[in-house]
């Protein structure tokens, strides 16, 4: 009954076009109401309370990094470094632009960011070579789905703090499944990229590659030092976002020059805009939480799949099964702050390491961000590529595809994420 009048709420709300944050907000007043414990202090406390964490604020510091990497000349470096090392390659620029995700993806942890940037500078030019262009922004957009899952994950912070789970832990966790994302997509790309009678790059002499290089050493720089100090705890997960933001400054300030210190404004506001928009919807998605462990509706899940706890892999499967059907109508934060009070039980329950589901839970939600119809990454590439959702859904099947699999392999063999997280942890 509590379930059915939260879910058939939420769904209600965003069913008439509310958006999702407000959504939340009339969920939770109508499972205020059936709880007999309506008060409108309540809601108001709990909003400001559930932005007022120490953990969120790497949110708006990496988002800041990130913007400040596009302005500042590091995302323009990362592609021409990429180009003159693989560029020359049949089917090189789709392999420069999974080089490329992987390096925004370890500065930036933000899905939508990396898409709209590496969209923005590479489909022109893949399309002017002769690419498919339904199928480079395929390749673009599950490339970008890469973030959520590589340090510094916006998405592993998120479900850091509505979980309790180490943060510096996930991000450990998710180097080597970010790894094999790419690794998956450049063999997927290989294969399919065949079919497209392309205009080869010319190759780069070695003098060019090292220019390059050194032009784009400084942004290599940037997750070495990240992954370095967290591994060994010369700082938090915040105190990082703080530190890119301030080495993506200086960088391009000092270093590139690219950024002027009268663009500093619009860099903030626009990171303004972006974390607010987030923590918005981190807020009241926590507060809908707060009234999910309010109504036991974690013991009423915890009864309905009883039957599984004693067989986890079935309940990793039925639990993954269901994060992709919510994946396809509501966004990854909702998910994961709705989602994660209610399953986290569960999973310690069954003795399921918390660290190895949160690293399924995000790439389960990351892939959500690739279906229709509400998929976020979707409606960015489709609006940078100038493409429909039904011409882009073409291009993606087959990275899509293998995503999925990476998924079905993480499932079936954790040794994937706990072996490499033992040896980042020691």
């Amino acid at each position: 009954m509590t379930i059915g009048v939260f879910v058939g709420s939420l769904l209600g709300a965003m069913a008439l076009g509310m958006p999702i944050a407000f959504a939340l907000l009339v969920s939770s007043v109508v499972l205020m109401y059936v709880l007999g414990i309506f008060d409108s202090q309540i809601i108001a406390q709990n909003l400001i309370s559930g932005a007022d964490s120490f953990p969120l604020l790497a949110i708006p510091f990496f988002m800041l990094a990130g913007e400040l990497m596009n302005q500042g000349g590091l995302s323009r470096r990362i592609v021409e470094m990429a180009m003159t090392m693989v560029g020359h390659i049949r089917g090189g620029l789709g392999y420069v632009a999974i080089i490329a995700a992987l390096l925004f993806a370890s500065i930036s942890g933000s899905a939508v960011a990396d898409t709209a940037a590496l969209g923005a500078v590479l489909i022109p030019m893949m399309a002017k070579a002769g690419y498919d262009v339904n199928r480079a922004s395929g390749l673009i957009a599950t490339g970008g789905i890469i973030a959520p899952v590589l340090p510094p994950s916006i998405g592993f912070i998120i479900f850091g703090v509505a979980s309790g789970v180490s943060i510096t832990k996930l991000f450990m966790a998710g180097i080597v499944p970010g790894i094999l994302m790419a690794v998956g997509l450049a063999i997927t790309w290989a294969v399919v990229a065949r079919k497209d009678n392309v205009a080869v790059q010319p190759r780069a002499s070695v003098k060019e590659m090292l220019v390059s290089l050194r032009q784009g050493i400084w942004a290599l720089f940037l997750p070495i030092i990240i992954v370095v100090g967290l591994k060994f705890g010369i700082f938090t997960p915040t105190e990082a976002a703080v530190v890119a933001a301030v080495y993506a400054l200086f960088v391009g300030v000092v270093v590139y020059r690219e950024l002027k210190i009268k663009d500093l404004y619009h860099v903030f506001v626009q990171s303004a805009k972006m974390t607010s928009v987030v923590m918005f919807l981190v807020a009241a998605a926590l507060v809908s939480s707060w009234l999910i462990t309010v109504a036991n509706l974690p013991a009423m899940v915890i009864d309905m799949l009883g039957p599984f706890l004693d067989k986890p892999l079935l309940l990793l499967i039925m639990i993954n099964l269901l994060v992709i059907v919510v994946g396809t109508a509501m966004d990854m934060t909702p998910t994961i702050l709705i989602l994660t009070p209610v399953l986290m039980p569960l999973v310690e329950a069954a003795g399921i390491d918390p660290v190895y589901f949160g690293v399924l839970f995000i790439l389960n939600n990351a892939i959500g961000l690739l279906t229709p119809p509400v998929g976020t990454v979707l409606n960015v590439m489709c609006g940078v590529s100038k493409i429909s959702m039904e011409d882009l859904m073409k291009g993606i099947w087959p990275f899509l595809l293998v995503e999925v699999i990476i998924l079905i392999l993480l499932i079936l063999f954790p040794s994937l994420v706990l072996v490499p997280l033992e040896w980042f942890s020691q």
